[in-house]
């Protein structure tokens, strides 16, 4: 009795889905691994640049090459500059990823004044307040953020523009607050000093420390998802009925 051809092409044909499958994953992974990296910002720490439920774009090539499921390059390039916003791996150990503002290299001396500034090798960075109110016209060029966006009153706060040696942002301080970070720091050799722009609601450098280079995962680019809430029971995902359309598209600086 012969085989029935059928079957035989039937088994083929799952053989070379399975296959194609597989392959898939692979480019998918891979894609990840060596490219670009989706990541989504769980907290306030880099507000008014980066917003609770903005979803980014990492440049996981901006700064080498890594070992797959490894801290070790495979193929180093330059490091990050000032004024880059990295995600990286905590310097704590503790399994999660974080994001920040590079505002400190190698060889460089970071101190933070009394009044919240920062002063790189001695000097002031330049700094000039902008003066927001509730009209977002008062915010033009920037993004106008919100009250809900910054998590507090308009009046609780300052707003700055900072020149970071070519690279300009705005950070947010904290209005009648007392600071006491007063030490100086100098930046390692494979270190980094990074802080979050939302300057008093940052957990960053000025408490664990300089950032090594193996803890890096790559430069942030571009804001390509972003909403005011998420559905409920499911964090991951943004509620479709509240996306904040303005902010698709936007890129870090």
């Amino acid at each position: 009795m012969s085989a029935d051809p059928a079957a035989g092409t039937q088994k083929k044909k799952f053989g070379e889905g399975l296959g194609s499958f597989f392959l898939a994953v692979l480019a998918i992974l891979a894609f990840r691994w060596l490219l670009f990296e989706p990541y989504v910002i769980p907290s306030g720490s880099m507000i008014p640049t980066l917003l609770v439920h903005d979803h980014i774009l990492v440049n996981k090539l901006a700064y080498g090459v890594r070992w797959p499921f490894s801290k070790s390059w495979m193929m180093e390039f330059d490091g990050p500059k000032r004024g880059d916003i990295v995600v990286f791996r905590a310097v704590d150990n503790a399994g999660y990823f974080m994001i920040k503002r590079v505002v400190g290299v190698p060889g460089d001396k970071i101190e933070v004044d009394s009044g919240g500034f920062l002063k790189v090798n001695g000097e002031k960075v330049d700094t000039k307040q902008l003066m927001v109110t509730e009209d977002p016209a008062s915010q033009k060029p920037w993004y106008p953020v919100t009250e809900q966006d910054i998590q507090g009153n308009y009046s609780n706060f300052d707003f700055y523009e900072e020149n970071l040696l070519g690279v300009q942002h705005r950070v947010l301080l904290q209005k009648d607050i007392a600071r006491f970070y007063d030490r100086a720091t100098t930046v390692g050799e494979n270190e980094y000093f990074c802080m979050g722009d939302n300057r008093d609601n940052s957990k960053d450098s000025r408490w664990w420390g300089p950032l090594p280079r193996q803890n890096l995962l790559g430069k942030a680019m571009f804001v390509w998802l972003s909403c005011d809430s998420t559905v409920p029971f499911l964090p991951f995902l943004c509620n479709p009925l509240e996306l904040r359309w303005g902010r698709f598209g936007h890129v870090l600086h």
